[in-house]
């Protein structure tokens, strides 16, 4: 690992400070930036890793109204065992439950969770040996090479890559807002591939919490190869919008969460074992898989119908 400077910030607007020049990274839990540095799978390295961990008040989970607001240093374990996420926000509390392993969450933040790079092991690779499109080159490896996990849903920006984050589909399900030292996102606006991130925020700006509208039902299902322990293949979250008519949200399909249109149109009169089979099928109708992952159809298909029967009845 290259040395670099660390520093342990007193606030978010002193760490987005800090990182304002792009010479600086920020680190939660660092369960995924600790080991990118140790691998060295960027060209360019951080000067400065600035620690939020130091940062009071911003791992609370609270009620304020018709949401909840849950700080982005809120650990994964909490996440999935408060009462008041359980009971309103049931997806967002069963997705940081499969997280990786129970030492990870007790490590991992929810903020953490959300803004992880994406796993593509071309773009993870050491020493940078795949110089892809994420970090400047002119292919995607995973087009034409190995893409047994990789997006079905074609390429964002180039970039074949499958999000990994398990709590990103419940978010953008629940209709979540990201609140960022600069601005508030809605979630189904805040992924996509962009450069080493997965997300939109920009140099000197920092995840601060989230607010997250309460739902009476909602629903995380999640196909790993190791359950215990392993990144998805691919995940599903469902949650009603303010009609009460279901989201539909598939993670580990595409470099960004994707919310099925199709699948929620077959569902639009409600969630019957018919209707979200029916639903199933229509998730996958647009499918475009590579060369190695059409498997991840036939699994997708099946996350989007057991998903919604979870929320049936």
């Amino acid at each position: 690992m290259k040395h670099f400077k660390h520093m342990q910030a007193k606030s978010a607007d002193e760490a987005a400070n800090e990182a304002a020049d792009g010479e600086a990274w920020v680190m939660a839990g660092g369960t995924d930036l600790l080991g990118t540095l140790k691998d060295e799978i960027f060209p360019e390295y951080p000067k400065t890793v600035v620690d939020l961990k130091t940062i009071s008040g911003m791992d609370g989970i609270s009620e304020d109204g018709d949401a909840l607001r849950i700080g982005a240093l809120a650990k994964l374990s909490d996440v999935a065992e408060n009462d008041l996420v359980k009971a309103h926000a049931a997806a967002l509390a069963q997705a940081a439950g499969r997280v990786a392993s129970p030492t990870i969450r007790h490590m991992g933040t929810l903020g953490g969770n959300v803004c992880q790079m994406h796993r593509c092991w071309y773009f993870r690779v050491p020493d940078d040996r795949f110089h892809c499109k994420r970090k400047g080159g002119t292919v995607c490896p995973a087009r034409v090479g190995d893409n047994r996990y990789h997006s079905i849903f074609g390429d964002d920006g180039g970039c074949f890559a499958a999000s990994s984050h398990d709590t990103a589909p419940a978010l953008v399900a629940l209709g979540a807002t990201v609140v960022t030292t600069k601005r508030e996102v809605p979630a189904e606006e805040f992924f996509g591939a962009r450069g080493h991130r997965s997300n939109v925020l920009e140099d000197g700006e920092v995840v601060r919490e989230f607010v997250v509208p309460k739902a009476s039902k909602s629903a995380f299902e999640k196909f790993a190869l190791r359950k215990s322990i392993d990144f998805p293949v691919v995940n599903c979250a469902v949650a009603p919008d303010a009609d009460g008519a279901p989201r539909v949200v598939l993670g580990g399909v595409y470099p960004a969460p994707w919310r099925s249109k199709e699948a929620e149109e077959a569902v639009a009169g409600g969630v019957t074992a018919d209707s979200a089979a029916k639903a199933g099928e229509a998730a996958v109708s647009v499918a475009k898989p590579l060369g190695k992952n059409a498997y991840k159809v036939d699994i997708a298909r099946t996350m989007v119908k057991r998903t919604l029967m979870d929320i049936a009845g």
